[in-house]
């Protein structure tokens, strides 16, 4: 009797939440190290959305499945690490507290009457199973991440990749898309300068960063901004209007600059939130600065330049380090596959590449060391002792 051919091993990459320069090169190297190995890729489409939307009762090679997965090959990843932004596509889906409303048709009967959200994660579990996946590489940040550890904790196999322009997953030095994030925002608030400058007025940037500084204070420090407005501390406008009045006065060019952390707040006040909370019980963020624009205006009468950076930040293609970071990541991520070791987080650790269990992503929350890496009292970086630190401070 002729045996049957052994099946070739099988694992799936998924993309999730916002999308960073990085992933791509991410993506491209997972694929390309995996068919030398002989295993075969899966691309879920929507990071999340792509595993819960997937019917099993409907043929592989429908429309509404061939939008959901694909098969990934070298050749059809073979350029896309000369671009930005994702190949798989991205969303917010958390399948553990999914919509109805967000949901394909043949999921709503899941729902009980009056149920709008429920947890779907066995949809998830037995999809991966009908897809002879024998393990998930999801490449996101905190909350794509976190339904990662669920699916581990479930009992699927999981190597998860850390992505956030933020670089805020505990655990980790450093996420891809940090650092093209911060050569762009150094970059633009050098351009804006000129504007600022020419204008004699007072130019507020405001970076992305919810819960997480990072992004604000570590351009600031690299572009020589006068001040920067970090999510960690509560800032007093008056003050700040103060402080940045001096600052123009004392440039012979007469302007002064401000960044500010999109997540930032002042004292007494809340953050600046809009539009209704997505699945993971987020709302869109931004406005600080514009309405630090305002105040300034009317504290100082001086004109303001009001910037906005946003997808700027995470837009084209990624810098030589996240190249670096993202390949290397993802042979990591393969290496750890082949010894058989889930459940682990890809990360970088003082300089050194690691891995480090999965539900550290949950343990923990990474902010900016105020106590050492900012002046509270002046509103600007102010690195106290540089040796010893990570590459990106932190």
């Amino acid at each position: 009797m002729e045996a049957k051919p052994k099946r070739k091993n099988r694992i799936a990459i998924l993309t999730g939440g916002g999308d960073v320069p990085g992933l791509n090169p991410c993506i491209k190297t997972l694929v390309s190290r995996a068919d030398s190995e002989g295993i075969e890729v899966v691309g879920v489409r929507r990071g999340w959305a792509g595993l819960l939307a997937y019917n099993r009762d409907a043929p592989d090679d429908s429309d509404e499945n061939l939008n959901c997965v694909q098969v990934l090959t070298p050749v059809q990843v073979r350029t896309i690490d000369r671009t930005g932004g994702t190949y798989l596509h991205t969303s917010r889906t958390n399948p553990s507290a999914a919509k109805k409303k967000n949901v394909p048709d043949f999921l709503k009967t899941q729902f009980k009457e009056g149920e709008e959200v429920k947890d779907l994660t066995s949809i998830v579990l037995n999809n991966l199973e009908h897809l002879n996946i024998d393990a998930v590489i999801p490449i996101g940040g905190d909350d794509t991440l976190s339904f990662a550890e669920r699916l581990h904790k479930e009992g699927a196999s999981v190597v998860a990749i850390p992505k956030t322009m933020d670089n805020d997953v505990f655990g980790t030095d450093y996420c891809i898309g940090f650092s093209t994030a911060i050569t762009r925002s150094v970059t633009f608030i050098h351009a804006l300068r000129t504007s600022t400058g020419s204008h004699e007025r007072i130019a507020v940037i405001e970076l992305f960063g919810r819960y997480c500084g990072e992004t604000s204070l570590i351009s600031a420090y690299l572009a020589g901004v006068d001040r920067a407005i970090i999510s960690e501390v509560p800032f007093d406008p008056k003050k700040l209007a103060h402080l940045i009045l001096e600052d123009k006065r004392a440039n012979p060019n007469n302007y002064a600059m401000v960044t500010v952390s999109e997540g930032a707040r002042m004292i007494g006040g809340e953050m600046f939130l809009s539009g209704q909370r997505d699945a993971y019980g987020h709302q869109r963020l931004g406005g600080i600065g514009e309405e630090i624009g305002v105040v300034l205006k009317d504290l100082t009468g001086e004109d303001v330049l009001n910037q906005r950076l946003s997808y700027l930040m995470r837009s084209g293609i990624p810098d030589s380090l996240d190249l670096m970071v993202a390949v290397n990541f993802a042979n990591i991520a393969i290496d750890l596959y082949l010894k058989g070791v889930f459940g682990r987080l890809v990360a970088l650790s003082r300089g050194l590449y690691t891995d480090i269990p999965l539900s550290t992503v949950m343990a923990g929350q990474k902010r900016v060391d105020v106590r050492e890496l900012y002046d509270e009292q002046e509103y600007r970086p102010k690195v106290r002792h540089a040796g010893g630190k990570p590459m990106f401070l932190y």
